[in-house]
């Protein structure tokens, strides 16, 4: 096995796809930007000292990031076998990764299958929990969404082998180019910008890239190519996806122009004061949704991998308390358990496992 593969870090656009990336209004002097400019948070209103030990502490890591519970992870394939009753389903694979099923279509957000999301294979946040289905249990697709390139959305092994079924990929401008580096065919990318819509062949599906509030970039230098949050309409449902996204006031505008949505998928994990620009949380997740408009509410970007500073279980947690005080119609499934928003009434507390009687307080 090769030590490092350069082909993990992707390709830089040319051509048609760099002519679209340099007309963007927010791609300037050779980077994409921010609506509202966000500061690196290594350097945001620091000592060096509060530099070094963020970085100390991120790498450090800590018995309470990783779980304390065998984290129950269930076979979706019995209920992929059936059509969803009330039209919209979503099965969450872990981390960002959704299996959406919108009055018969069937899309796959930021798919990663990998054991971890890293440039090698040997070192970097490994999973916590099997994926609850192979990508060759998947059943047919009819689209896949990327919602930006770093490496726990966008996953070298994964894209590979998803490639071999010539299915239509959705992305951010610039993203597009590590896809077909890595054998997705230039005929099934479509790449967006903000505020544009795109059909899915047939007409069954719109995507729709909108507002976020985050960076890019997978190897030298950053913010080369785009990211975005999404919003997927059918014929009778409309979902948003949130990709990776600090609190923007850009929501209300995809409120009115896009909602009122069915589903609304946020990230709550891997936060921290320090990136609270680039990254929700639990408890601005809740202010983003209800800035969108409300909607069921399914938790993503958590319990997964370790990639924040705080213990594993402790966004939905949070997430959890908030959403009862708020009243908020909260989603939390069991890994691989395929769920229709409408008829979810209750909280299943899965994170807290037989040896948790009593949930944590932070």
């Amino acid at each position: 096995m090769a030590f490092f593969d350069p082909r993990t870090l992707g390709a830089r656009s040319s051509g048609l796809r760099r002519e679209r990336i340099e007309a963007s209004p927010r791609y300037n002097d050779g980077r994409f930007e921010n609506t509202v400019p966000v500061r690196s948070p290594l350097k945001a209103d620091r000592t060096l000292g509060q530099r070094l030990g963020l970085v100390s502490e991120f790498f450090r890591g800590g018995a309470s990031r990783a779980p304390h519970v065998h984290i129950p992870v269930e076979n979706p394939l019995a209920s992929w076998s059936r059509a969803a009753e009330t039209g919209l389903r979503a099965t969450w694979l872990g981390h960002s990764t959704v299996l959406l099923e919108m009055d018969g279509v069937r899309v796959l957000t930021d798919p990663v299958f990998g054991e971890r999301v890293s440039p090698v294979s040997w070192a970097g946040p490994r999973r916590f929990h099997p994926t609850p289905a192979s990508i060759a249990d998947l059943p047919e697709l009819d689209a896949v969404l990327v919602s930006h390139d770093h490496f726990d959305h966008l996953d070298y092994p994964t894209i590979k082998e998803l490639a071999r079924r010539k299915v239509p990929f959705y992305t951010s401008l610039g993203v597009g180019a590590h896809l077909e580096s890595w054998g997705v065919l230039g005929s099934d990318i479509v790449e967006l910008d903000w505020w544009e819509e795109a059909l899915l062949p047939g007409g069954r599906l719109s995507f729709t890239a909108t507002p976020a509030r985050h960076f890019s970039g997978r190897g030298a230098g950053a913010n080369h190519t785009a990211w975005s949050s999404w919003v997927l309409r059918s014929a009778r449902h409309r979902v948003f996806f949130s990709g990776d996204t600090g609190l923007t006031p850009e929501f209300e505008a995809i409120r009115d122009r896009c909602g009122p949505f069915n589903l609304v998928m946020l990230e709550v994990g891997a936060f921290h004061p320090a990136w609270s620009a680039i990254h929700l949380g639990p408890d601005n997740a809740l202010v983003a949704h209800r800035m969108l408009g409300g909607g069921a509410l399914l938790p993503v970007h958590w319990g997964t991998f370790d990639l924040g500073l705080h213990p594993w279980d402790e966004p939905i947690e949070s997430l959890t308390r908030g959403a009862l005080a708020a009243g908020v119609h909260l989603l939390t499934p069991r890994l691989g358990r395929a769920i229709e928003p409408a008829r979810i009434e209750s909280i299943d507390p899965w994170w807290r496992g037989p040896s948790l009687p009593q949930p944590h307080v932070w």
